[in-house]
C-alpha cells in the first residue's frame, strides 16, 4: 500500500511507535488479520508490528499527519471496545480509561515536558488525557515510554499536540530530517496549520463505518534508483541487530534496498534504494531518521 495524501493536507509523514501487550496486538490484528488491514485501507497509514514471542510488540504507524490520527482513532476505539466487552463479564461499575503506551527518545522528552512542567500541563488540560513520561529508559534503549490514558477522543487530540511538539523540535533542529520529494519536515508555515489541526476537535469514524476516501499517489510512477553514502562507523545503526532495521525500513518503504560491501580504504558504504519515487522517499526519510537519531539523539518517535 503506497502512503497517501489528502488533498489540503500538510505533506508531512511521521514515524509513531507504540509499545503493545500481545493481548492488544491481538485485538489490533483481529481474526485472520482483518482489523489490522481494515486499519490501514481506512486510514491510509502504514501499521507495522514486530515479530517475536516476546511479551512486548512495538507497533510502528507512518504516514502523513491525518492518516496518523486516524489510524490512532481506530486504535483508540478498537480498546474502548475491548474494555467495554470485558466489562459485561466483571462487576466493575466503573469504566477504566483507554491507555496507549508511545515510544519517545529520550531526548525529545524534555521539549514534551516543558519549562517545570508547564508543556505536559497544557496538554494534560487542553486535551483531558492523562500523559506519563516515565522516568527512566525503555531496557537496551535510549527511549522512553510516554503512557496516554482518557477518553477516545482526548487520546486522539493528545497525540494530535504530541506530534505539533515533535515536528517544532525537529524543525529547530535544523535540516538533518529535510527529504526529497513527498516526505520533508514542515515549514514553520506548515507547523501553524499543524497547530491548527491539532486543535480542532475532528469528529472521528469508527472501525467498520464508511470514511472519506484518500486520493492516493500513483501507484503506476515509473520505478527508479538512488544511491547513498554512509560512513562505515553509522552503516551499523542503518541495518540493526541481525538486520532487524533494514528489514523494518524495507518492509514499511516498500522499496528495495541493498548495501555494498566494505571496500577497502573507504570511509563509506554505498546504499542503493530501489522502487516508485513514493517507495524511495519514505525509505530516504527513514534512513535519514536513524542515522539523526544516532548521531544527535533525536529520532523519528
Amino acid at each position: 500500500m503506497e502512503p497517501k495524501v489528502s488533498e489540503g493536507g500538510l505533506n508531512v509523514t511521521l514515524t509513531i511507535r507504540l509499545l503493545m501487550h500481545g493481548k492488544e496486538v491481538g485485538s489490533i490484528i483481529g481474526k485472520k488479520g482483518e482489523t489490522v488491514k481494515k486499519m490501514r485501507e481506512e486510514s491510509g497509514a502504514r501499521i507495522n508490528i514486530s515479530e517475536g514471542n516476546c511479551p512486548e510488540r512495538i507497533v510502528t504507524i507512518t504516514g502523513p499527519t491525518d492518516a496518523i490520527f486516524k489510524a490512532f482513532a481506530m486504535i483508540a476505539y478498537r480498546f474502548e471496545e475491548d474494555i467495554i466487552n470485558s466489562m459485561s463479564n466483571s462487576t466493575a461499575t466503573s469504566k477504566p480509561p483507554v491507555t496507549l503506551r508511545l515510544v519517545v527518545p529520550a531526548s525529545q522528552c524534555g521539549s514534551l515536558i516543558g519549562k517545570g512542567g508547564s508543556k505536559i500541563k497544557e496538554i494534560r488540560e487542553s486535551t483531558g488525557a492523562q500523559v506519563q513520561v516515565a522516568g527512566d529508559m525503555l531496557p537496551n534503549s535510549t527511549e522512553r515510554a510516554v503512557t496516554i490514558s482518557g477518553t477516545p477522543d482526548a487520546i486522539i487530540q493528545c497525540v494530535k499536540q504530541i506530534c505539533v511538539v515533535m515536528l517544532e523540535v525537529q524543525s529547530m533542529r535544523g535540516g538533518a530530517y529535510a527529504i526529497q520529494g513527498q516526505y520533508a519536515i514542515p515549514h514553520p508555515d506548515q507547523l501553524t496549520k499543524l497547530h491548527q489541526l491539532a486543535m480542532q476537535q475532528t469528529p472521528f469514524t469508527p472501525l467498520g463505518q464508511t470514511t472519506p476516501a484518500f486520493p492516493g499517489m500513483d501507484a503506476g510512477a515509473q520505478a527508479g534508483a538512488h544511491e547513498l553514502s554512509i560512513p562505515n562507523d553509522l552503516i551499523g545503526c542503518i541495518i540493526g541487530r541481525q538486520g532487524t532495521k533494514i528489514n523494518e525500513i524495507r518492509q514499511m518503504s516498500g522499496a528495495q534496498i541493498k548495501i555494498a560491501s566494505a571496500t577497502e580504504g573507504s570511509a563509506e558504504r554505498q546504499i542503493t534504494i530501489t522502487g516508485s519515487p513514493a517507495n524511495i522517499s519514505l525509505a530516504q526519510y527513514l534512513i535519514n531518521a536513524r542515522l539523526t537519531s544516532e548521531v544527535t539523539g533525536m529520532g523519528a518517535l
